[in-house]
This record gives C-alpha cells, sequence and structure tokens, in this order.
C-alpha cells in the first residue's frame, strides 16, 4: 500500500501527517521524503542515518574533432540544452533532462557522456520505520530525477508513505505516480481552497483515488467543506488548531508520542484509506 501525502501548497501540515502516521501504524512502513527541494521529515523523525549516496545526471559533451555541426542533436532536444553555433555546440547541462535523444542521433558519434550531480539520497531508520529522503544540490532545478532515485527504496508488502512536495508541477507528478491512494492536506482558507482545486485537478487526470485532511479545520471559513461536498471528496479528518500542538511542532516534535489521542487518530485515518482504496492491511 503506497499513499502519498501531498498538498497543493505549502504550509498545511503535509509533512506533519506523513511522519505521525509513519510512526503511528505500529509496524514496518516505509517513509519516502519526496520533497527533495526542502525535506524536513527527517527533522520529525530524526533517524539513524545509514547510508549518503550521490546522484548524478547523464548529461552531453561533444568532441569537437567529430562533430560535424549537423544539428541533429538540437533538433531533438525539447529542453534546449544544446545550441549549434557556426563554429561549435554549446550545451547546458542545467537544462538537459538526460533522455539521451542527442547520443542516439548523431551520426558522428561526438556526443559524449559526462556526469552532473544533482543531489544525495540518505537512508536511515527509527524503530520499524524504513526513512529513505532526497536532498537536491543548492541550486539544481531537476527534482524528478532525484525523487525517482528515492522511489527506488520502495519495497512492496510493507505500507509506504511518499510526503510529496507542495503544488501540482513535475517533482508532485513523479511522486505520485504508482501511488494507491493520495491523501491531499488542505487548510479551510481562500488560498488552502484555490490550491486543494488544482491539486484535486491533477490527483483526478492521473485516476488516482483520493480524501482530504482539513487541517486547523475551526479556523477560516466553510469553502473547503462545500467544494468537498460539491465533489463528492471524502473527508477523512478534521485537525482543530489546538496552540499545545503548534508548540510541540514547533519543538520538532511527532505528535503521536506527545499526544495519545493523535495515535488514534492517525490508525484511524489509515483504517479509512485502506476502506476507501479496497485494499487490506498487510498486519
Amino acid at each position: 500500500m503506497i499513499v502519498s501525502v501531498a498538498s497543493g501548497k505549502g504550509g498545511t501540515g503535509k509533512t506533519t501527517i506523513a511522519t505521525n502516521l509513519a510512526v503511528a501504524l505500529d509496524q514496518p512502513v516505509q517513509l519516502l521524503d519526496c520533497d527533495v527541494e526542502e525535506p524536513n521529515a527527517h527533522l520529525f523523525l530524526k533517524p539513524v542515518m545509514e547510508q549518503s549516496t550521490e546522484v548524478y545526471l547523464e548529461v552531453p559533451e561533444i568532441d569537437p574533432k567529430l562533430c560535424t555541426l549537423c544539428g541533429k542533436c538540437q533538433d531533438i532536444c525539447q529542453f534546449n540544452a544544446l545550441a549549434v553555433l557556426p563554429a561549435m555546440v554549446l550545451t547546458f547541462p542545467e537544462l538537459c533532462h538526460s533522455c539521451g535523444g542527442c547520443f542516439l542521433v548523431c551520426p558522428e558519434g561526438a556526443v559524449k557522456s559526462q556526469q552532473r550531480l544533482i543531489g544525495l539520497v540518505e537512508t536511515g531508520s527509527r524503530g520499524q520505520v524504513r526513512f529513505a529522503g532526497g536532498r537536491l544540490r543548492v541550486g539544481e532545478a531537476m527534482a524528478p530525477p532525484l525523487i525517482r532515485r528515492v522511489k527506488e527504496n520502495i519495497r512492496r508488502g510493507n505500507p509506504t508513505i511518499l510526503d510529496a512536495p507542495p503544488g501540482t508541477s513535475c517533482p508532485v507528478v513523479t511522486t505520485l505516480w504508482g501511488s494507491d491512494f493520495v491523501l491531499l492536506v488542505t487548510e479551510p482558507t481562500p488560498f488552502g481552497l484555490s490550491d486543494l482545486e488544482l491539486a484535486v485537478g491533477a490527483v483526478r487526470e492521473m485516476g488516482l483515488p483520493l480524501g482530504l485532511v482539513i487541517n486547523r479545520a475551526d479556523l477560516g471559513d466553510r469553502r473547503v467543506h462545500d467544494y468537498a461536498a460539491q465533489e463528492r471528496l471524502p473527508i477523512l479528518l478534521e485537525i482543530p488548531f489546538d496552540r499545545q500542538v503548534a508548540t510541540a511542532y514547533a519543538r520538532g516534535e511527532l505528535l503521536v508520542e506527545t499526544f495519545p489521542a493523535w495515535q488514534q487518530m492517525m490508525k484511524q485515518l489509515y483504517k479509512q484509506i485502506l476502506t476507501i482504496s479496497g485494499k487490506s492491511d498487510p498486519k
């Protein structure tokens, strides 16, 4: 069972739900932090890190002795990572998506491979929770390849919780792809509703079952609730604002370990996810 915890915008409590849900299950579980641009699940889980692996992308380098400036590499590149000039070919590694097209079409074999570091994948554990997370190199824009490397740590058989990046862009789609269920965390504000609508549209386009968690549900207005009713979106959990919870969160505490009610709340949330998705609990 792979559950992606996502949100249309940052700051809704997505990582709070993902980390506490993973710990509350009280069984072997995997937690993957796919928010590689701003990873912070480890701040709450505090796993013992066991391994850190550098991740590289294959990008082109042009051999000027072999290149005839035919322009085929430039023509096939959809991301403008190569530019054929009258006397040379310029490459822009930061724009390269490593599709490999330029290597295939070059008739002279002038396109050579070089490696470009894009980030790290770190793995570790805390109790029964196996952790993996990505950390994108500062200034790097290519998050999806690193997210895919993080997801290589998924092992079928145990519940897997994916902490997705916020929004609806390519990194989010890369994270959600292959999930059994998407849990969208939102808040009852105009911005929360606007971004929720975009997130729901993206998830439905992917054909994935979904449910909502409304955080700070007693603040703001009822428009998120009205939207959920209109779109027939199940609200699986409503969390009221609690100053003690906010204080514990600010200290980096796992709420399921500080507040007994959160332990039961997260377990009940997972049961609802299993029911809606039609999956059975392996435990």
